[in-house]
């Protein structure tokens, strides 16, 4: 079955961290361009973070930078988004995307709701004491 899967969402207290990992199954992330996606109660989706399959360029989105960093492991087919100093507004369900024909990382990030070639199922994260 070919499908992203997102795991590593639950509850964590303002200041605290989690590690989100994006593995693929049934086809090979390598070539695959890999966008962190979020979307809050009545807010619109937006790109937090995303990583190139060619030279490991990233992006962020300016309300994440200095606190999360993307990372990919080919190896294990599987992207990782690790989340440091969450605080509540962090709390969304958050999605891993895919794409081969991403000309930038700042593009993917930039367009949440383009039809990617794969998208996962999402994974809550709720910041809150």
């Amino acid at each position: 079955q070919v499908q992203l899967v997102e795991s590593g969402g639950g509850l964590v207290q303002p200041g605290g961290s989690l590690r989100l990992s994006c593995a693929a199954s049934g086809f090979t992330l390598d070539y695959y361009a890999i966008g962190w996606f979020r979307q809050a109660p009545g807010k619109e989706r937006e790109g937090v973070s995303c990583i190139s399959s060619s030279d490991g360029s990233t992006y962020y989105a300016d309300s994440v930078k200095g606190r999360f960093t993307i990372s990919r492991d080919n190896a294990k087919n599987t992207v990782y988004l690790q989340m440091n100093s969450l605080k509540p507004e962090d709390t969304a369900v958050y999605y891993c995307a895919a794409d081969k024909s991403i000309t930038t990382v700042q593009a993917m990030c930039g367009t949440p709701l383009y039809r990617y070639d794969y998208w996962g199922q999402g994974t809550q994260v709720t910041v809150s004491s």
